[in-house]
C-alpha cells in the first residue's frame, strides 16, 4: 500500500511522535488557540485522527484575551513507565509539563520545569533513573539562538531546576538549530535536529556518548532537488520492538496551508540514521514523494472537518484564539454562538472565532445559520483568517439586517469594508466558500452567499506562525442576547474537480 506526502495535509507544526505498542500518537503546536496542543492517533503513521487535546486551557491570565503567536509552542510526547508526559514550552514563562495515564482522558494540570523566558522545542530522555531535559532557544525573547542546552530533574518530572547548561553550539556548522528530540541508542545519545531556519533548512543528527556533549554532527536530510522546502521538525520512531525498523516525520511550511506533515524511511548506517530517500552513495537524503505504508495495516482513519453540530460537545476541529468565556456558545439544535459584547475593533482581536484548519489543497465550504440578531450592533459571520483576512457577514442596523464583506489584518485598528451594504430579511443565511490552491503562498478563496451575486475573491495568508484558518462567529457592538445559530458546517474535497497550477 503506497503513501503520498504530505500525510497530513493541515497545520499541525513541530510534530512530534511516538509508538507504546501497536499505536502511534502525536502532538503539536497549538501557539494561543483553545484547547491546546492536539494529540492525534494513527496505526501507521499515514491516516491520523485528533482524538485530545493536553490542554482545555491556557493557564496564564493573558490568553483571556487573543495573543497570536504565543501561547503552546513545539511540545514533546514520551511514554515512560507507563504515563504519558508532554513537555510543552511558553516562550514567555518557561517549559511545563503535563501527564496522564489515559492518552484518550483528562491530562493533570501543567507544573513548571524550567521557569523564565526564551526557552523551547524541550524534549526529555531517561537514563540511569534520571531524566535530562534538552531544548533551544528562541532569540526574540533571549537575544540568541543557534544552541542546544540541557538540565536533569527527576524520573517523575517533579522537580524544577534551577540551572541548564549549553551541550551543543551550531553557530558554524548548524545555524538557527532548533526543535531538538533526543533519544538514547546503543553507546549515543542522539539528537535530531533541524537547522539552518524554517523555509531553507535541513535536518541534522548530533551524537555522543555523554548527554552533556562533546557532540559529532551530520547532515542526514535536506531538500535536495524536491519541492519540499525545510524540511523541518520532526521525530524519529521505531516501528517495533526489534530496534531495526524506523521511520521519521516532519513538518514542510506550505504557506497559507500551514505547516503540513511527511513521513520518510530511516536507516542505520555506521551508527548514523539518515532520513528520506538515499541515493547510491550519498549519505544523506532527500525527502520522498510517495513511499509504502511503514506498517502493513489500513485503518480509515482521518480528520473530519465537517460537523453536523449534532452532538453535545464541540468537534475536536474547532478551536478559539483564546481562553473560551462562560457564555460563549451553547450546543442547542446547533452551535450557537451568541453576540458577545467586542467594542467597534478588528476582528482579529475578537476572542469568540470558532476556527479549524484547512484539510485539502481544494475544498468547498457550505454552513447554514439561523439569524437572531436581536440589537444593533449584533453581528454573524464567515472568516478565512491569517495575517490578512477576509469575512463575509450579517450586521444589524437600525433595526435591520444588512449583508457585508469586510477585510483586516492581525494588528490593524479597524477593518474595511469592501462592498456595500445589501438589505438581507431572510431568517437563515447560507454562507458559502470555494478555495482553490495556486501556489503554497497563495490560496485563492470566493464567498458567496445562497443564490446571491454578492461574492468577492481573497488571496489567504499564513497566520501567527500557523496556516490560514477558517471559521464562523457571533458577536455585537453592545451588551446583547442575539446569538447565531450554525446548523452545519460541510467541507468538500475539490481535489479532482479542480486543476492545479
Amino acid at each position: 500500500m503506497q503513501y503520498e506526502n504530505p500525510v497530513i495535509l493541515s497545520d499541525y507544526s513541530d510534530p512530534d511522535v511516538i509508538r507504546v505498542g501497536e499505536d502511534f500518537y502525536m502532538v503539536a503546536s497549538s501557539f494561543n488557540h483553545v484547547p491546546g496542543v492536539p494529540v492525534l492517533h494513527s496505526k501507521n503513521l499515514v491516516e491520523w485522527e485528533l482524538i485530545n487535546y493536553v490542554l482545555d486551557y491556557l493557564p496564564f491570565d493573558k490568553f483571556a484575551n487573543v495573543r497570536h503567536g504565543e501561547g503552546a509552542w513545539a511540545p514533546s510526547i514520551r511514554y515512560h513507565g507507563g504515563k504519558f508526559y508532554c513537555l510543552i514550552p511558553f516562550p514567555d514563562e518557561g517549559i511545563f509539563v503535563s501527564e496522564t495515564d489515559d492518552i484518550h482522558g483528562a491530562w493533570s494540570p501543567l507544573r513548571p520545569l524550567l521557569l523564565g523566558k526564551g526557552y523551547e522545542d524541550p524534549c526529555p530522555v531517561w537514563d540511569n533513573g534520571k531524566c535530562y531535559v534538552v531544548f533551544a532557544f528562541v532569540k526574540s525573547r533571549i537575544g540568541f539562538n543557534s544552541k542546544l542546552a540541557a538540565f536533569e530533574t527527576d524520573e517523575t518530572l517533579s522537580r524544577t531546576a534551577e540551572k541548564y547548561s549549553i551541550i551543543y553550539d551550531g553557530s558554524d556548522i548548524a545555524p538557527k538549530i532548533e526543535g531538538p528530540k533526543v533519544y538514547r541508542r546503543g553507546k549515543y545519545f542522539y539528537i535530531l535536529a533541524p537547522a539552518g531556519g524554517v523555509r531553507t533548512g535541513w535536518q541534522v543528527a548530533l551524537r555522543s556518548r555523554k548527554l552533556f556533549g562533546d557532540y559529532e554532527t551530520k547532515i542526514i536530510m535536506a531538500q535536495g532537488d524536491t519541492d519540499v522546502n525545510g524540511p523541518h521538525q520532526g521525530a524519529l520512531i521505531d516501528l517495533d520492538d526489534s530496534g531495526e525498523r524506523w521511520a521519521f516525520m516532519h513538518f514542510q511550511d506550505m504557506g497559507a496551508y500551514g505547516r503540513v506533515v511527511h513521513l520518510q524511511p530511516a536507516i542505520w548506517r555506521d551508527d548514523w540514521v539518515i532520513t528520506g530517500q538515499v541515493a547510491e552513495g550519498d549519505n544523506m537524503g532527500s525527502p520522498v514523494k510517495t513511499g509504502e505504508y511503514p506498517v502493513d495495516v489500513v485503518t480509515g482513519a482521518r480528520i473530519e472537518s465537517s460537523d453536523e453540530f449534532d452532538s453535545d460537545t464541540l468537534s475536536l476541529v474547532w478551536q478559539t484564539p483564546a481562553n473560551r468565556r462562560k457564555g460563549m456558545y451553547e450546543l442547542r439544535r446547533g452551535l450557537r454562538p451568541n453576540c458577545l459584547y467586542f467594542a467597534p475593533a478588528a476582528l482579529s482581536d475578537y476572542y469568540g472565532l470558532f476556527m479549524q484548519k484547512i484539510v485539502y489543497r481544494n475544498f468547498a465550504v457550505s454552513a447554514r445559520c439561523k439569524l437572531d440578531l436581536l440589537c444593533d450592533g449584533d453581528e454573524a459571520g464567515f472568516t478565512v483568517f491569517g495575517r490578512e483576512y477576509a469575512y463575509v457577514c450579517v450586521v444589524r442596523k437600525e433595526g435591520r439586517n444588512y449583508i457585508e464583506i469586510r477585510k483586516g489584518s492581525i494588528g490593524g485598528e479597524e477593518d474595511e469594508t469592501l462592498a456595500r451594504s445589501q438589505l438581507y430579511d431572510e431568517k437563515y443565511v447560507d454562507f458559502k466558500l470555494s478555495a482553490k490552491f495556486e501556489k503554497p503562498d497563495k490560496l485563492t478563496y470566493k464567498f458567496s452567499l445562497g443564490g446571491r451575486a454578492f461574492t468577492h475573491v481573497f488571496y489567504a495568508e499564513r497566520g501567527v506562525w500557523t496556516g490560514a484558518k477558517i471559521g464562523i462567529y457571533a458577536r455585537s457592538t453592545q451588551d446583547s442576547v442575539g446569538s447565531a445559530t450554525f446548523k452545519y458546517f460541510r467541507v468538500t474535497c475539490t481535489d479532482n474537480r479542480v486543476k492545479e497550477d
